[in-house]
């Protein structure tokens, strides 16, 4: 039995496809206009560059070259993490799946997009916001809480504690 490469491939395509769509409309309906609002004051759309990483987490001049550079790096050990799936661990294979279709997507705004990565989604309450995402940020979150939660499994499937016992005489 073969892993499901279809499910990996189609997933990250997907993501990255939604994301990029995502990005060009906020781009060309956003640009230059005041937050939209979507629910009260709760979810907002507002066009915002992100030079840096999550969280507008900025290291500098180099903070796009540096950040891109992870990513790649990122996405070797995601496509480790799926070539090392078994068929029958499928929650790897769509987490992986996620966390690097949403990675692809900023890093193609990161080298495509000077001013940095297009977020657009903003949420909270007045002057409590969650920092501005984009999809492929939803994507590598929710990815990555679920592969933390596969691997967490796989490990302690093969681990001694979660071996069977034999029973005492």
């Amino acid at each position: 039995m073969r892993r499901p490469s279809s499910v990996f491939w189609g997933t990250a395509a997907a993501i990255l496809a939604a994301d990029q769509a995502t990005k060009w409309w906020a781009v060309r309906t956003l640009e230059g206009a005041p937050p939209t609002t979507l629910v009260g004051d709760w979810a907002r759309l507002v066009l915002v560059y992100n030079p840096g990483a999550a969280f507008g987490l900025h290291v500098g001049t180099w903070s796009r070259e540096i950040f891109a550079t992870l990513t790649v790096a990122a996405l070797v050990v995601l496509w480790r993490l799926y070539r090392t799936a078994t068929p029958a661990e499928r929650g790897r294979v769509w987490t992986t799946a996620f966390v690097a279709g949403g990675a692809l997507g900023n890093l193609v705004d990161r080298v495509r997009r000077p001013l940095g990565v297009v977020d657009f989604l903003d949420l909270g309450v007045g002057d409590l916001r969650w920092p501005t995402f984009n999809v492929a940020d939803v994507a590598v979150c929710v990815g990555a809480v679920g592969l933390a939660w596969v691997l967490r499994d796989d490990a302690g499937a093969g681990s001694p504690a979660a071996a069977p016992r034999p029973e005492a005489r």
